[in-house]
Order: structure tokens, then C-alpha cells, then sequence
């Protein structure tokens, strides 16, 4: 990707959302992109589908809840964009099911901006657990994913690229590109699953790298001994990035997303903001 011209961001029901507009608006300033943002969440009425049929009140309470939650986030939302100095930014909102709703909008942007949802938390933010890989997955845009933890608003720096000789990991370099060329320092995690750690040749993201104007540190490996989504993390640490990019590794079974391993480490596990693209 040669430039970010447009940003979607989620917003979600959790506490605190409204936070990743910083983050969001950050990323749109420095690469001179137009932001919007999406208020997608599921009714409380379809998480808790038996309040209809057993108790109309219920219905009524679950309705009106969501009406609550509903202002409360904009009202967050209307003081942070406020703060951030982003007076014109609209608000945007659909009743549809988050998935769809955001799918739709999704293939109008460059970039989405999506967060981690937390297991034990995915009634509170009203969107699936799964929200952010089935996104990335069906939609084939790159994702910005932001953790749960607060990490600042400040990322791209110090940029660590966990690279493997596939499409999906091709893919995401290829959109971190913009963000890579204003890193200071740039780290590529390479593994060789043959069990050895290579020859000394240069890899073939390095030469790519080389040709955009990146130059990285590259740290290879044979055959990881631990889950490479841990040494990912650990390694992240080690360098001090403040951003990791990656492909996102899934397949579908019966309705229902598959995660590889890497990948359902990081979205788990994820310690830093995470440039993922499937």
C-alpha cells in the first residue's frame, strides 16, 4: 500500500472505547488519511434472545438499555474528538449485526481500526469474540488491532515484523508500508521451519524491505522450540516495538472461524497493537 487515504474505526459498547480514537486520529494525522468512525454492536436483545418470548418487560428493559449505552458511548465519543481536535468527525451508527454492518463499510477504507475483545467481556462490548478475525477474514483489509490494555496512543516507531514466506504475511507488510517508512528502527522475526536457521542469505522480505526504502534487523531462527506467538511477544519485548506486524492465518469449518496457532496467540495474548492482514 503506497498510501492510508482512508481509516474505518469500531467503536463497541466497552468501556473505554472511545479511547482508540487517539490512536485512530494519530494514524489518520500522520499519513494524511480521512477517518471515520462506526458504532456497530449487537442488541441486547439478540444476546439474550429468550428475554423476548419470556418476558415482554424484560424486552422492554433490554431495549432501553441499549438506548443507554448507546448515548453513553457517543457522549464519550463527543468529548474525546473534542480533545483530540477532531470537531467535524461524524458520528456513525447502524442497527444492523456488528459483522454486517461493519463489513459493508469496510470495503470503502485503505485500513480498519478494530480491538481486542476480552473473552470474559464480549457481552459488555457487545460484539462476538471472534469479531476482529471474522472482519479481517472476510473482508481481505488489512486491520490495525488494538489491545485491551492501554497502550497509547503512540505506535510505529519501533516496528517488529513477524514474517513467513506466505501470502498473508506478504500482504500485511505490503499495507504497513506507509508506517514502516517512518519507523526509526525496523525488526523481521524469521523462522526456519526446516529446522535451520538459514545460510546467511539475504531473505526475501529484506530485499522487498530494501527496494521501499526499509532497512531492517533481522533475527533468524531454526526451528522455534516454544509457541512462536509467545517468542513473538517475548521478542517484541526484547526490541521495544511498539507495533508488530503479522498475517492473519484462518479457515472455515462449518460456520465457525479456525485460527492457527500464531494467530490465536496474539489476539489472546497481544501486548501491543498488532498491523494484522488475512
Amino acid at each position: 500500500m503506497d498510501e492510508i487515504r482512508s481509516i474505518l474505526l469500531h467503536l463497541d459498547a466497552s468501556t473505554g472505547a472511545t479511547r482508540r480514537l487517539r490512536a485512530a486520529h494519530q494514524l489518520a494525522a500522520t499519513h494524511g488519511s480521512e477517518l471515520e468512525v462506526l458504532y456497530a454492536v449487537t442488541p441486547a436483545l439478540l444476546q439474550y434472545p429468550m428475554a423476548a418470548s419470556a418476558d415482554s418487560q424484560l424486552a422492554g428493559m433490554l431495549a432501553a438499555l441499549d438506548v443507554e449505552t448507546r448515548a453513553r458511548v457517543r457522549a464519550d465519543f463527543e468529548r474525546e474528538r473534542l480533545q483530540v481536535g477532531l470537531p467535524h468527525l461524524a458520528w456513525n451508527e447502524s442497527d444492523d449485526t456488528p459483522l454486517a454492518a461493519f463489513r459493508r463499510r469496510a470495503f470503502e477504507a485503505d485500513l480498519l481500526v478494530l480491538a481486542q475483545v476480552r473473552p470474559d467481556d464480549h457481552q459488555q462490548s457487545q460484539v462476538p469474540v471472534d469479531f476482529a478475525p471474522t472482519v479481517l477474514i472476510e473482508t481481505g483489509k488489512p486491520a490495525l488491532l488494538l489491545p485491551y490494555i492501554d497502550t497509547g496512543s503512540e505506535f510505529g516507531q519501533t516496528v517488529l515484523i513477524a514474517w513467513k514466506d506466505s501470502a498473508a504475511s506478504a500482504r500485511a507488510v505490503t499495507a504497513a508500508l506507509p508506517v514502516l517508512r517512518l519507523a526509526k528502527s525496523v525488526h523481521v522475526a524469521a523462522w526456519d521451519e526446516s529446522g535451520s536457521p538459514g545460510d546467511g542469505e539475504p531473505l526475501p522480505i529484506e530485499r522487498f524491505l530494501q527496494r521501499h526504502g526499509v532497512h531492517a534487523k533481522v533475527h533468524r531462527g531454526g526451528r522455534p522450540s516454544g509457541e512462536v506467538g509467545e517468542l513473538l511477544l517475548s521478542l517484541a519485548a526484547d526490541v521495544q516495538a511498539d507495533l508488530l506486524v503479522m498475517g492473519c492465518y484462518g479457515h472455515s469449518r462449518a460456520r465457525e472461524w479456525l485460527l492457527g496457532g500464531v494467530t490465536r496467540t496474539i489476539f489472546q495474548s497481544m501486548t501491543l497493537p498488532v498491523l494484522m492482514s488475512h
